[in-house]
């Protein structure tokens, strides 16, 4: 049986691979679900698909195609595919969910 319960401990130990900053922790169909917690600097470049984020631990400011807005644990932020967006500001202890699905290029509204 395929794995169904994802912790935030299980999935800090999972390794980062292919020069990715982000652990996969499960893949089904379209849907990515990997864990995120950057040290130092978030240094995203856009995606091709859209996402969502999951706050676990942690807060700060979230930049999105300029609109800057505070977070912290608990929030859920949707970013579109293609759209510039960052953590700043964070704290030590910022990780989060991270969930890529859907086509190349993001589902039309």
């Amino acid at each position: 049986m395929a794995r169904t319960l994802f912790t935030p401990a299980h999935a800090a130990a999972m390794p980062l691979q292919g020069g990715r900053v982000s652990a996969l922790v499960f893949q089904h169909g379209t849907l990515e679900l990997r864990w995120y917690a950057p040290r130092g600097v978030d240094a995203q470049v856009p995606h091709d698909r859209n996402e969502l984020y999951v706050v676990v631990t942690g807060s700060g400011t979230f930049v999105c195609d300029a609109v800057r807005m505070p977070f912290g644990a608990g929030a859920s932020l949707f970013v579109p595919a293609g759209a510039n967006h960052w953590f700043e500001d964070f704290t030590r202890d910022f990780a989060a969910w991270v969930m890529f699905y859907g086509p190349i290029g993001g589902e039309s509204a």
